[in-house]
């Protein structure tokens, strides 16, 4: 099946452009101007539609990739306020204690149903590499209750240890903040779908500069990244590619015989 059937732009430059908006904070205007530049006329209004269909179903492909490596199973968990359509609504953020990205839920409200329902979902992602140990949160009471709520209906492990102390999530309050620099040039979105949607073009190019799909990317820096991401859609750049791969395999073999 053709991803990009009906779309008039090769497969490679739209994807080209969900990457950079996604990765580098860029308006869709701005994106415009830099394509332009590179001789392809495409309006902003394009690309936004392009990133409203391909940011999720690039995030849906790559989440198997994206599983953090869990050490210590220790959990700091979040909310951030993101603007959409003039009101103020929630973001629940997950992050291992080496900044890796567990989870994330966009929410209209801030309650204890609501951070059950994000804690659920993450403990659903993670559960074949095991729960957490440790949860860390701040002194929003609704973290203590659905985690109280989730230990007798079984939906989380008894002995899971919670801590609600502001100081210890300092790591996940600077995540939040790399995180703002992407969606500060959109000046709020219009509708929870389609912040939803960007957002998650937004955190899956932060779990590349993280490192976490790093062990899936067969070519060194940028063009690994470019090549796991249109691989889950089905394109398969020229034989170079795999010529400098080989390149590198052979320099890695080399390095790992020179120090054995």
């Amino acid at each position: 099946m053709n991803d990009f059937k009906w779309r008039h732009f090769q497969g490679e430059i739209i994807l080209q452009c969900v990457r950079w908006y996604c990765k580098y904070g860029l308006s869709y205007r701005d994106l415009e101007e830099m394509m332009e530049e590179r001789g392809v006329d495409v309006d902003h209004t394009t690309i936004y539609r392009w990133v409203q269909h391909y940011a999720p179903e690039m995030e849906k492909r790559l989440r198997w990739h994206y599983r953090p490596t869990l050490f210590g199973n220790t959990w700091h968990i979040d909310e951030t306020y993101v603007k959409v359509k003039g009101q103020w609504k929630y973001l629940y953020r997950a992050i291992t204690k080496d900044g890796q990205t567990i989870d994330f839920y966009l929410s209209p409200t801030r309650s204890t149903a609501m951070a059950q329902r994000f804690l659920c979902k993450a403990l659903k992602k993670m559960k074949s590499e095991g729960g957490p140990d440790v949860i860390n949160t701040d002194k929003n009471p609704a973290y203590g209750a659905a985690l109280n709520s989730m230990k007798k209906s079984g939906k989380c492990e008894v002995d899971v240890e919670h801590r609600q102390v502001k100081y210890l999530n300092n790591r996940l309050e600077s995540d939040h903040g790399k995180l703002k620099r992407l969606i500060k040039p959109v000046r709020g979105f219009k509708s929870m779908k389609t912040a939803y949607a960007t957002i998650k073009g937004f955190e899956v190019m932060r779990m590349f500069r993280k490192g976490q799909m790093r062990a899936w990317q067969r070519l060194p820096g940028i063009k690994g990244e470019v090549y796991l991401i249109e691989k889950q859609f089905g394109i398969h750049r020229p034989a170079y590619v795999q010529e400098e791969f080989d390149i590198f395999t052979a320099l890695l073999e080399a390095a790992a015989k020179e120090i054995a």
